[in-house]
C-alpha cells in the first residue's frame, strides 16, 4: 500500500510532465479564444481588439455553417458504420485458424501506418481516376460507363478512403476481444444445438460491446478533425466540406484569423459535446 510519502513523492514527479501538458494546450486554445474576439486580419494591416461575438455570430449564420456540421456528422458516422462492422467481419475471419495467418494480419493492419495525404493520393490517382484508375478499367472491361467518383459520388468516395485507413484500427481492437472470448463456453453453445448466428448474436456480439465502444470513442474523436483526405481529394467541393475544413478556408483562403479562431472554438465545443456523450455510452457498457 503506498504511503503518504510515496505518494507526494510521486505527484513531485509528475508535475513537470503535467505542467508541460498543461502549457502546450493550454497557450495555443488561449490564444485562439482571444483571437476569436477580434477583427484581425494580417494580410490587411487590420488588428482591431474586443469585437466581442462578432465572429462567432458570422461564422453560426453563415450559409456554410450548417451544411458543414451535418457534412461532419454524415462523413463520421458513415466511416464508423463501415469500420465497426468490417472489423467485426475481419476480427472474426482472423481469429480463424488459416495458413500464413501472421502475415495476413500484418497485411491487414498495414494501411494504418499509411500517411492520410499518401492513402488519398493512392486512392485518387490509382483506384479512382475515371480515365487511368483500376475502377475506370473494371468498368470497361464489363462494358460499362467509368465513373468520376469524386465528383459523382464525392462524399462516398472520401468516407471509404478514410475507412480503407482506420478499418485496421478496428479490426486490431476488436480481435483482441474476440481472442479473450472463452471457447469453452462457445463450444458448449455448439453442443447444445446453438447455430454459428445464435452464438454470434448472444455470445460474441455482447462479448463486443465494450471493445465496440472503446473504437467509436477514439476514432470519433479524431475522425471529427478529417482533413488531409479532403485536401487533396476534393478541396471541399461538391459538398465535402466539414467545419475542419471551413475553418481552414477563413482562416488561410479569406486571411480571416479571427473568424477562423471563432470556428475552431466552435470546432472544439462540438467536438468535447460529441465527445462527452459517447463518455457515457462507454461509461455504461463498462459498469455492465
Amino acid at each position: 500500500m503506498a504511503t503518504q510519502h510515496s505518494r507526494a513523492a510521486a505527484r513531485l514527479m509528475n508535475a513537470p510532465a503535467v505542467f508541460v501538458l498543461l502549457v502546450w494546450m493550454l497557450i495555443p486554445l488561449c490564444m485562439t479564444i482571444y483571437f476569436s474576439f477580434m477583427d484581425y486580419r494580417p494580410l490587411r494591416g487590420v488588428a482591431d481588439c474586443c469585437v466581442g461575438f462578432q465572429n462567432y455570430e458570422r461564422f453560426i449564420t453563415s450559409s456554410s455553417f450548417l451544411s458543414s456540421v451535418a457534412t461532419t456528422l454524415i462523413m463520421v458516422g458513415g466511416i464508423l458504420a463501415i469500420t465497426v462492422i468490417g472489423g467485426v467481419l475481419l476480427a472474426l475471419l482472423l481469429d480463424q485458424p488459416i495458413w500464413g495467418q501472421g502475415i495476413v494480419r500484418i497485411l491487414v493492419i498495414a494501411p494504418f501506418f499509411v500517411m492520410p495525404t499518401v492513402s488519398a493520393l493512392v486512392w485518387k490517382n490509382m483506384f479512382m481516376n475515371p480515365v487511368n484508375g483500376l475502377f475506370a478499367y473494371l468498368w470497361k472491361f464489363f462494358g460499362a460507363t467509368p465513373i468520376d467518383w469524386l465528383s459523382e459520388l464525392p462524399l462516398f468516395s472520401i468516407i471509404w478512403i478514410v475507412s480503407w485507413q482506420w478499418l485496421p484500427f478496428a479490426t486490431l481492437i476488436l480481435l483482441t476481444a474476440v481472442q479473450s472470448l472463452s471457447s469453452e463456453q462457445l463450444e458448449a453453445s455448439e453442443m447444445d444445438g446453438a447455430g454459428a448466428l445464435s452464438r454470434f448474436t448472444y455470445i460474441i456480439l455482447p462479448h463486443l460491446g465494450r471493445a465496440i465502444t472503446v473504437v467509436i470513442l477514439i476514432q470519433t474523436i479524431f475522425l471529427l478533425s478529417i482533413f488531409a483526405e479532403i485536401f487533396v481529394t476534393t478541396n471541399g467541393a461538391f459538398g465535402t466540406r466539414t467545419l475542419t475544413y471551413l475553418v481552414y478556408q477563413r482562416v488561410l483562403e479569406s486571411q480571416n484569423i479571427g473568424l477562423g479562431s471563432a470556428g475552431g472554438i466552435l470546432a472544439v465545443i462540438l467536438a468535447n459535446i460529441v465527445a462527452i456523450f459517447l463518455m457515457r455510452i462507454v461509461g455504461k457498457n463498462l459498469d455492465n
